[in-house]
């Protein structure tokens, strides 16, 4: 099938999503300042272990291929390993995040002898210097201690996972030679601006000249992972990267948040984008298959895109870019993306801030109130250790 063709099967949805981003708690110990769900504390009203594990049997119905499990940091769940042992047995393939401070040699050995199972150690930079700015203080050793004890345990290969800043887009050549002192592969994401992201993504997203260094770079590494966290990049190149070049929110992906919502986009938790919830009469199928939002988001494209797009000859290669970071930061969804490297985004957030009548910074993704910002300060580390729990959830 041409790549065409498989972007028209692909914007008009498919019967189930390829795979979902699943977040089992918002519970954390750590503060990252770009933290997409600003967590730090467990939600009461978490799926039971029984929700949990009857969601499993319903994907492994719609023959879904696997999860993204995710926070939150998903290993403190009391029931973590035993969902997704559970998820395995019924092989539906699990891909979780972790911190890596969980990461005992007893835990990397259970890990190592599951089936399907795939695991990402999330670090964001070369040295603690850069790395622990935004996690936290020894956050960068307790991820390579991690990551020794997977590849101790004969786990491979393991994800890192690098969300790619100001502070370490000059690094990604040490992450990769990092990456494979472990045997692991380097995964990069995208900075959005969600979750305590919204009150960080001005100082840490990537410049323009860094975006084009970006670029280079995973051109020169196509076995860099990417998902499809880049694809706005797409018209430096004449060839598109690695990775689906489109937003599958919707039509390939979607999330389920740790009390059953589901949302079109893992990336926007907000009330315009959600679909319905895992627990409604119809189950996830039924919101899949029937929600409005869904239905609207897999029409073909209207041709209406914002002037600035309509002209771009640029457009089929960038497809407007992320619908997250529009929504985030006050742009038009059918507008540029806010990091246009035409700089089409650039103009369009300045004739935003020159109009106070347009609606302010959503505030996208996270389970704070949408809009509310978290304060961060540059030059003090973020807390290593936050409140991890609120009252735990009937089980």
């Amino acid at each position: 099938m041409s790549s065409g063709r498989l972007s028209g099967e692909l914007l008009s949805g498919l019967d189930a999503p390829i795979c979902l981003t699943w977040e089992l708690t918002y519970g954390c110990n750590l503060s990252c300042v770009h933290c997409l769900s600003s967590s730090g504390v467990r939600d009461p009203r978490e799926l039971s272990g029984a929700q949990a594990r009857a969601f499993v049997d319903e994907l492994v119905a719609m023959g879904v291929f696997y999860v993204n499990i995710g926070g939150g940091e998903p290993t403190l769940r009391p029931d973590f390993v035993e969902l997704v042992e559970y998820a395995v047995s019924r092989r539906v393939g699990v891909k979780f995040s972790t911190n890596g401070t969980t990461m005992t040699r007893s835990r990397a050995r259970r890990y190592a002898e599951m089936g399907y199972l795939d695991i990402q150690i999330s670090l964001d930079g070369a040295s603690a210097s850069s790395n622990d700015e935004v996690r936290g203080e020894g956050t960068f050793d307790a991820a390579l201690r991690a990551m020794g004890r997977l590849a101790g345990a004969g786990f491979g290969p393991f994800k890192v996972s690098v969300v790619v800043t100001r502070l370490n887009a000059g690094e990604l050549g040490d992450m990769l030679a990092l990456a494979g002192q472990f045997g692991a592969e380097l995964r990069l994401t995208r900075l959005r601006p969600a979750g305590r992201g919204v009150a960080s993504w001005n100082d840490l997203r990537p410049t323009s000249a860094q975006l084009r260094e970006v670029h280079a770079f995973l051109s020169c590494h196509p076995e860099v992972l990417t998902g499809d966290s880049f694809f706005h990049l797409g018209p430096l190149g004449d060839e598109p990267l690695a990775g689906l070049n489109l937003c599958g929110a919707g039509r390939v992906v979607c999330l389920v948040d740790p009390v059953g919502d589901v949302y079109a986009c893992p990336f926007v938790m907000h009330p315009a984008f959600r679909a319905g919830s895992i627990l409604d009469p119809g189950g996830f199928g039924g919101v899949w298959r029937d929600s409005e939002l869904f239905g609207a988001l897999r029409k073909p494209p209207s041709g209406t895109e914002a002037d600035v797009c309509n002209a771009c000859g640029s457009y089929g290669a960038c497809h407007g870019g992320c619908m997250a970071a529009k929504f985030a930061t006050g742009l038009p969804l059918d507008g540029p993306d806010p990091e246009c490297v035409l700089g089409h985004g650039e103009r369009a957030l300045a004739a935003l801030a020159a109009h106070p009548a347009h609606p302010a910074v959503h505030g996208g993704r996270g389970h704070d109130t949408p809009g509310r910002p978290v304060p961060v300060a540059f030059g003090r580390r973020a807390p290593s250790h936050a409140p991890a729990s609120a009252p735990p959830p009937t089980r």
